[in-house]
């Protein structure tokens, strides 16, 4: 594996190459936050700043917008795709090509070769993005040092296939649980199935109608959803047990606390013995009305589209800074065994930044 320090002074797609033969899976980001250091220590026009595996480079040339460029360095676990394999069609083979080491190539490339942007600029690169969010570098940093991520408008280069996606929806995890009474299957009378008990949970799921709502001329879709069940003792027992567990994925424009209460609302009239918040994200609004996100649009083209998964635009909005995603990858193939980037979808990325801070 390659462990030779980073060269900048490659393209974004041969830097996305060395990136991936890179491994960091997370939990084990050290080595290559150690050479993402490394690399932009050697650069005279950036301070650079580091919190455990977490890498922060900012520019100070007193303009009068900040514009945060992030994204992770860890990726899922290695599935027999590392090094990273070049094909005669311009595709990059390999894990993290995809989610989102092409998109730190973006961010590095941006860094070493725009030295005077026509705004400030503050490059994040955070760990343990891919596991439980308590261990999200992001987070880690916006507790420890929140002034490092102060910003105007922030850049997420998660795999978006080279569109705007705006804001990002909000992800709420339930578990519903039905009580019963145990009892020989042969004489079922004499219990509670708590299986059956469940049957009012799954019927309301069936027959709900999600929300289209359109926020800044992005239409994001709702949804509620059961995602997991258990119950069951044994071939002849009658259940005293039953967990669903239900996911809501709702639009940006719900706060927590009214996403909560919206699920609590569809199950109140369902015989639920306990309700358990398993996992709660926000989402974050697409904020394209802000001038730095619309000079952003017009110069990388296209139709933007909004986010129907949950990132880290999510933490940006919660410190107030409206934010996109925006990335070479195809989400589709994120996290897959044959993950992989087209090569001049990359480039592009890579011209199209540099076209917008230096216009």
């Amino acid at each position: 594996m390659d462990r030779t320090p980073l060269d900048l002074t490659l393209d974004a797609a041969e830097l996305t190459a060395q990136l991936v033969d890179f491994p960091s899976e997370s939990g084990q980001e050290k080595p290559l936050a150690d050479a993402v250091e490394a690399a932009l220590r050697a650069l005279p026009h950036l301070t650079v700043d580091r919190y455990g595996n977490n890498v922060v480079a900012r520019t100070q040339l007193g303009r009068p917008e900040r514009v945060i460029l992030a994204g992770h360095i860890d990726t899922v676990p290695i599935a027999d795709n590392v090094p990273s394999r070049l094909d005669e069609d311009g595709v990059l083979w390999g894990c993290g090509t995809c989610d989102m080491k092409s998109g730190v190539a973006v961010q590095l490339r941006i860094a070493a070769t725009v030295p005077e942007p026509n705004r400030d600029l503050t490059f994040i690169f955070y760990d343990n993005e891919e596991v439980e969010a308590h261990l999200n570098g992001l987070g880690h940093v916006a507790e420890a040092h929140p002034d490092w991520l102060q910003g105007d408008f922030a850049v997420l280069l998660e795999p978006s296939d080279g569109q705007v996606e705006g804001g990002c929806q909000g992800t709420l995890r339930v578990l519903l649980k039905t009580k019963g009474e145990r009892a020989h299957s042969a004489r079922g009378w004499m219990g509670s199935n708590a299986i059956h008990a469940a049957a009012p949970i799954l019927a309301r799921l069936a027959a709900y109608e999600p929300r289209y709502p359109v926020i800044d001329g992005l239409e994001y879709r709702e949804g509620l959803n059961a995602v997991r069940i258990g119950g069951g003792v044994a071939g002849n027992v009658i259940p005293d047990e039953c967990v669903v567990a239900v996911n809501f994925r709702y639009a940006p424009d719900r706060s927590e606390e009214e996403a909560l209460a919206h699920v609590r609302e569809v199950f109140a009239d369902c015989d639920v013995e306990e309700f358990v918040v398993d996992d709660h994200s926000g989402g974050a609004l697409p904020g394209l009305s802000h001038p730095a996100a619309a000079a952003f649009i017009e110069a990388v083209g296209g139709t933007p589209q909004p986010k129907y998964g949950w990132t880290d635009v999510s933490r940006f909005s919660a410190l107030g800074i409206p934010a996109v995603n925006y990335g070479p990858g195809n989400p589709h193939l994120a996290h897959k065994r044959d993950e992989r980037v087209e090569t001049a979808k990359i480039l592009a990325g890579e011209e199209r930044l540099r076209a917008w801070l230096t216009a």
